[in-house]
């Protein structure tokens, strides 16, 4: 017998709302406040979830402790397992003793740690953003970041923060591709009206990045190479996501803001070289010169591992052909007594919708799958032994170990949250407000990538109701829909998911109270942004809308 969620279990909407923000604002003061470690607080935060849905919203105790379980699986494959190839992918450098090569052919481009933050944190992110996804930016750029001599806190938040921009094209467009299909909207035009909402934050990230590093003063000194990063990510972002569609826009403007920002520093450097208060403040050199402790060769070498990882995760989400075979090892696997056995209903959906359970386990097809394919090719490129090889994944896997306890537990969180129906009940409370809603639209994709960690999923859960909400005021649902996925790349700095793996990359594990407390006045400055601009759209500049 199916059993049907009901968003309003205390059949008044706003102490329903109240209720079902518990869990949330008790993880919020587990990890803000008690300075609870990410894995404990995601085991008590889960707890209580899953007796709120059994209590207040009378979910069956079998489907409660099935559909935190599905998300614990979830948070093992495909995310962990990303996890673990990515930070793997990290330690085989160091083991093999190339990241130090690394580390000298980045401070021949230039030694300044804030240019350092724009090339790795913000432009080569992105990169991994769009191709990848996941985690697998802030792990391993958060990894560069602190091998390169970063305090490994600054490595983990600014790898959080510069992941925003990004975002919203994440995956090869996957987050706007799940917008256009749970709402039927076009997806270009979809992909239209986010690219006139975020590249405004995209323009903003670069110089709040510097900022945050090294405070006013120090920001000016470096705001030719902020606005050269800035604009040209920015521009080739609006250019592509409103010409080309959502697949490509991170890629192209990652290369293009590579690229921009390397010529400039090719002609032009700060008057000083900027280093964190420990590090020694350096003068400039007369011009900075190519590092000749190594040959183009050991270079090109120390780099291979992350140039085959780009050629490797490009294939593997490359053609449609290529994506069939790799998926021949795909298994579908519906989740017995849990699969169709829950009905959601208006207005999250437009008619009742059985509401499915099935475990995807592509064992080839994941993305963690070719970064391990990668770890196994850099073995030959970088010169390692197997026996090193072997001793680095143990040595990698114990180290991830509470990480992967947290990342399991926060899934099954966001899981029991959506299939209780408590994330919909928060949704439902902000998308009352009437014709201020545009104003707090973003919000409701930010709840979203904070529970499950995920774009994607946030605008799988909310797209539809944006689109409700927007006919019921009279404002395009275009622009709605957009705000769902532009105000989630906001969240996914606080995401614990994310958290949890910026701390694993960077040798933070326990600490990851402290990297929430500095990432989340960051996250709620960029939601408030896009609201306002969100708002603006709405009422005033209807003329941005597709």
């Amino acid at each position: 017998m199916q059993w049907a969620q009901n968003y309003d279990p205390m059949n008044n909407m706003f102490l329903s709302f109240v209720v079902a923000c518990i869990p949330l604002v008790f993880f919020f003061w587990c990890l803000a406040i008690k300075k609870m470690k990410g894995y404990k607080a995601g085991l008590l935060t889960v707890a209580i979830a899953v007796i709120e849905a059994i209590v207040v919203y009378k979910m069956p105790i079998h489907l409660a402790l099935e559909a935190t379980a599905l998300g614990g699986l979830q948070g093992l494959w495909p995310i962990g397992w990303i996890i673990v190839t990515a930070v793997f992918l990290y330690e085989l450098t160091v083991a093999s003793g190339k990241f130090q090569i690394i580390s000298d052919s980045i401070a021949s481009i230039t030694q300044d740690r804030r240019l350092q933050a724009l090339l790795i944190a913000f432009s080569f992110g992105a990169f991994l953003e769009g191709t990848a996804g996941y985690g697998t930016p802030v792990a391993i750029a958060g990894g560069l970041l602190a091998g390169l001599g970063f305090n490994p806190f600054y490595a983990a938040g600014l790898c959080l923060i510069a992941n925003t921009a990004p975002v919203a094209f994440g995956g090869v467009g996957i987050p706007i591709l799940t917008s256009a299909q749970v709402t039927g909207i076009d997806v270009l035009s979809i992909s239209q009206m986010v690219g006139r909402q975020v590249p405004f934050l995209s323009l903003f990230v670069p110089f709040w990045l510097v900022f945050i590093m090294a405070g006013w003063k120090r920001t000016i000194e470096v705001l030719p190479a902020i606005l050269v990063c800035g604009i040209s990510f920015a521009g080739t972002q609006y250019v592509t996501s409103n010409f080309l569609g959502p697949e490509l826009p991170d890629v192209t403007s990652s290369i293009v803001s590579m690229v921009c920002l390397i010529i400039l520093l090719k002609f032009w450097q700060p008057k000083s070289i900027f280093r964190f208060k420990d590090e020694k403040e350096q003068p400039v050199p007369a011009h900075l010169q190519t590092n000749n402790s190594f040959s183009f060769g050991k270079i090109a070498q120390a780099w291979s591992p992350f140039v085959l990882l780009v050629v490797v995760i490009c294939v593997w989400g490359g053609s449609a052909s290529i994506k069939a075979f790799l998926s021949k090892a795909t298994f579908m696997i519906p989740i017995p007594g849990l699969d169709r056995m829950i009905e959601q209903v208006k207005p999250i959906v437009a008619q009742t919708t059985a509401y499915g359970a099935v475990y995807k386990f592509d064992v080839i097809a994941a993305t963690g799958t070719a970064i391990l394919v990668t770890c196994i090719l850099s073995k030959f490129l970088i010169g390692i032994s197997w026996k090193k090889w072997v001793l680095t994944f143990g040595l990698t896997l114990k180290k991830l170990a509470l990480p992967l306890v947290m990342i399991v537990s926060v899934l099954g969180f966001a899981y029991i949250e959506n299939y209780s129906g408590m994330s919909a009940t928060l949704g439902l409370g902000l998308a009352s407000t009437g014709t201020v809603f545009p104003l707090l639209a973003p919000l409701i994709g930010w709840i979203g990538v904070f529970l499950t960690g995920s774009d994607t999923s946030s605008n799988a859960l909310f797209s539809n109701l944006q689109k409700v909400s927007a006919q019921q005021i009279g404002v395009d649902p275009t622009l709605l829909v957009a705000a769902n996925s532009t105000g989630g790349v906001a969240a996914k700095m606080i995401s614990p998911q994310s958290i949890a793996v910026a701390t694993a990359a960077t040798g933070l594990v326990g600490k990851e109270g402290s990297l929430f407390r500095f990432t989340i006045k960051h996250s709620l400055l960029f939601v408030a942004i896009t609201g306002v601009i969100t708002l603006l759209q709405a009422y005033v500049l209807q003329w941005m809308i597709p």
